[in-house]
């Protein structure tokens, strides 16, 4: 195919804005991801009395959403092939919107893990679909910081469950705790009605000109034609793949990356410290006001860095951004274990033990955290996203479940610093995985990231070159195609 040269709309033109704009409101499945994972943290210190809950019902209550949330990964990426990404996020919207309502009046145990199930399930389709939505209609140079909002939106729900939780621990009003999340799912929900399907969907669908319409919202008219054919081109060999046929040998590289990245990502403990650290810290002495604050402190380095990840994904790329976060991140919690091993907590060491929590928070959340959703949205080609992108996530789904369902009967057993030691560990083991097989993605098109995987799982440096003064995307597209 003959290679081509793309223009990139300026700052400021309509159809950037159309693109962000479109990027914000399907981000909001990411922001209602953040807050109904993080709010529980704050919510259980009051419904485990409530509810007369001991540390394996806590548990329980914890994992009934991420019980939800494999099902839905597991279901999603089907769904939105089927029916489209658009319809999938509405439904997504319109079962956060429910759940959040059931939740917050909920008169038995029963009733709330029910709804959890139900957020689980949200949750887990939105987790699929929000980052390929982005991935699909934005321009490969944005396309790391665009699907990059999604994990910035999340960590930014999960700031505003804790500050919301902080507001409200006076009181213990655990229920408005949990509806509050129901106003972003309708906003997302009337958001979505302007919004149009993705492109590339709508080009397996063969609807052409429904197709170009979307596209000169966020393109500038001269590349639609080019991207109409470079979409059309990738999928000019595929059809109808099934789950046994993204085993074979010309999806394994992407998969097995996909599934390595989730797996770091869990592994390295980030959801025990988002669902569990005012409960670890109120154990350590810490009053639960105090505890609850001192998670908002871990919440803001979250947010901080999550945007940092974003300015610097498409800049330093992702394959060092990966590797220097996942160093610091093992590195924090081998200090997090000792700090636990070697002082009880009081006076000073408090500050010390949040500090360390802060400083894991941050490492992880500008490297796995945002590596997570963009390798598994962006190494797979356009037929085959939604059910190829499922493994990754039914990984990071299926391993945030184990954990959940084990950090207090864990600690139990061998104490919060082999916990930590543990986790890091694991760290470890995830860091020279990545270092052997990541490759290096930055401003390549979705269609080309195949072909860089396809010639070797080692690390491979695309961008490795003598500047030339050339914007990404168009540096990109300018290589003969494969």
């Amino acid at each position: 195919m003959a290679s081509k040269t793309y223009s990139q709309p300026t700052a400021g033109s309509p159809a950037r804005r159309a693109g962000i704009g479109a990027t914000l409101i399907a981000a909001l499945g990411g922001l209602l991801f953040g807050y109904d994972t993080g709010i529980i943290s704050a919510a259980l210190l009051y419904i485990g009395p409530q509810f007369d809950l001991g540390d394996q019902a806590q548990q329980i209550v914890v994992a009934s959403l991420l019980v939800g949330a494999i099902i839905g990964v597991a279901t999603g990426g089907s769904l939105m092939d089927r029916i489209g990404r658009k319809r999938t996020l509405a439904a997504t919207a319109a079962l956060f919107t429910l759940g959040a309502i059931v939740s917050a009046v909920s008169t038995s145990l029963a009733e709330l893990l029910i709804a959890r199930v139900a957020l689980g399930l949200a949750i887990g389709c939105s987790s699929v679909a929000v980052p390929a939505y982005i991935a699909e209609i934005a321009p490969a140079h944005l396309r790391g910081r665009l699907v990059s909002v999604n994990q910035l939106m999340i960590s930014s729900g999960i700031l505003s469950s804790y500050l919301v939780g902080y507001l409200l621990s006076d009181s213990g009003a655990w229920r408005w705790m949990l509806a509050i999340a129901a106003v972003p799912a309708i906003g997302m929900l009337i958001g979505l009605v302007r919004l149009g399907e993705s492109p590339r969907w709508l080009l397996t669908r063969g609807r052409e000109d429904e197709a170009r319409r979307i596209l000169a919202k966020h393109l500038s008219p001269a590349d639609v034609d080019n991207e109409i054919a470079d979409i059309v081109h990738s999928m000019a060999a595929e059809r109808k793949f099934s789950y046994r046929d993204l085993l074979g040998k010309r999806f394994r590289p992407g998969i097995v990356l996909g599934i390595g990245v989730a797996a770091t990502n869990q592994l390295v403990g980030v959801n025990a410290v988002t669902y569990y650290t005012p409960t670890l810290l109120s154990r350590a002495g810490f009053g639960d006001s105090a505890a609850i604050l001192s998670s908002v402190g871990i919440g803001v380095a979250n947010v901080t860095f999550t945007f940092l990840g974003y300015l610097l994904v498409d800049r330093v790329g992702r394959r060092p951004l990966l590797l220097i976060g996942t160093g610091i991140t093992v590195a924090a919690l081998i200090l997090i274990g000792t700090l636990y091993a070697a002082t009880d907590l009081t006076g000073v060491n408090r500050i010390l033990i949040v500090a360390a929590l802060m400083v894991y928070e941050a490492a992880f959340s500008a490297s796995l955290g945002i590596a997570m959703w963009l390798v598994n949205s962006e190494v797979f080609p356009t037929a085959v996203r939604g059910k190829a992108g499922s493994f990754g996530l039914a990984t990071h789904w299926i391993l945030n479940l184990l954990i959940s369902v084990t950090v207090l009967t864990t600690i139990n057993a061998i104490t919060p610093s082999g916990l930590f030691f543990s986790y890091a560990v694991l760290g470890a083991l995830g860091f020279v995985f990545l270092a052997r097989r990541m490759p290096e993605t930055r401003g390549k098109r979705l269609e080309e990231i195949e072909a860089v995987l396809q010639r070797s799982p080692a690390p491979a440096s695309p961008d490795a070159q003598p500047e030339t003064g050339v914007p990404p995307r168009a540096a990109a597209v300018a290589q003969p195609e494969s």
